[in-house]
């Protein structure tokens, strides 16, 4: 009965996952790459039917595949990842967040650029 549970979150994850990815298709702030990989993730768990889709999708497959077979990011997916943190922490700075949120949120993104730029590009 747990197993059943665990994958329907899975599940769900991983569509929430896919719509981030298609709103980032439309938005410019927003990343693609990080949630397509989230979400083949979570269909790799939690639906075996939709990890398929993913993989053989034209658009969100070739980065799916590239991750799993050679772990690396595109160079275009770094920047922007980047810049778009660096922007948002920028705007909170800005808007005057408390220093505790600067910190918190600061540590959070270095630590996530500091393991996207360790990643081989392609």
């Amino acid at each position: 009965m747990a197993t059943h549970y665990g994958k329907t979150g899975f599940r769900i994850l991983a569509y929430i996952s896919i719509g981030l990815a298609a709103i980032g298709v439309v938005l410019p702030l927003m990343p693609t790459t990080p949630f397509v990989l989230l979400a083949a993730f979570f269909a790799s768990k939690g639906s075996p039917a939709f990890a398929i889709w993913l993989e053989e999708h034209p658009s969100f497959g070739p980065a799916i595949r590239d991750w799993r077979r050679n772990r690396v990011i595109p160079v275009t997916a770094k920047v922007m990842a980047c810049s778009m943190m660096t922007l948002s922490w920028s705007l909170l700075f800005f808007l005057g967040a408390a220093g505790m949120v600067l910190a918190v949120s600061g540590i959070f993104m270095a630590g996530v650029a500091s393991y996207l730029l360790s990643r081989p590009s392609y």
